[in-house]
C-alpha cells in the first residue's frame, strides 16, 4: 500500500455542485419524479421518491440497478437516500435570488479497503458530474446532451 493511502483518516465522499438556471421547484421535481430521471439518467424507475418508500432504479448500463430508500425528504431543499449497495446519496437544493438553483450531490459510505474506497469515491464523483451536467442541459435547453447515455455505452463495452 502506498504511504499516502495510509494517511486517509476520513472516508472519501463524492461531492458535485452545479448551478442550474431553473427554479428550485423544477430541479427538485426532476430529481424526485421518475419521469425526468428516465429522460437522461435511468432506463426505468419504479416510481417517484417518497419519504419512507423504496424505489428501484435501473440504470442505462444493462444489469445495473439499485434500491433507493428515502430517509429524509424536505421539499425543494433536501433528499437523503440510502442505496441498497450500502452507500448514502444526498441531494441538496439551494434557491438563488436570480431564480437559479445550486444543486449539490454527495455520495458516501463506500465499502472496501483504502484503495477500493478511494476508487469508488472517484468513480462516483465522475458519474455524478456527468449526471448533473446532463440534468442541467435537459432543464435549461430542453434536451439532454447525451453524456449519461454515452458514458453508459462505454461502461457496457468495457464489461464485455
Amino acid at each position: 500500500m502506498q504511504s499516502h493511502l495510509k494517511n486517509v483518516t476520513q472516508a472519501p465522499t463524492a461531492k458535485v455542485r452545479m448551478l442550474i438556471r431553473r427554479p428550485v421547484e423544477e430541479v427538485f421535481a426532476a430529481i424526485t419524479g421518475a419521469g425526468t430521471l428516465t429522460k437522461f439518467w435511468l432506463s426505468s424507475a419504479s416510481g417517484a421518491l417518497e419519504l419512507g418508500k423504496t424505489t428501484r432504479w435501473e440504470f442505462r448500463v444493462p444489469g445495473a440497478s439499485v434500491e433507493s430508500l428515502v430517509k429524509e425528504l424536505v421539499p425543494n431543499e433536501r433528499v437523503l437516500i440510502e442505496w441498497s449497495d450500502g452507500t448514502t446519496l444526498e441531494w441538496l437544493f439551494e434557491s438563488r435570488s436570480d431564480g437559479a438553483t445550486v444543486l449539490q450531490v454527495e455520495n458516501s459510505g463506500f465499502a472496501g479497503d483504502s484503495r477500493e474506497v478511494i476508487a469508488s469515491a472517484l468513480e462516483a464523483t465522475q458519474g455524478f458530474t456527468i449526471v448533473v451536467c446532463d440534468l442541467k442541459s435537459l432543464l435549461e435547453q430542453g434536451t439532454a446532451a447525451g453524456f449519461v447515455r454515452d458514458k453508459a455505452m462505454l461502461i457496457t463495452e468495457a464489461l464485455k
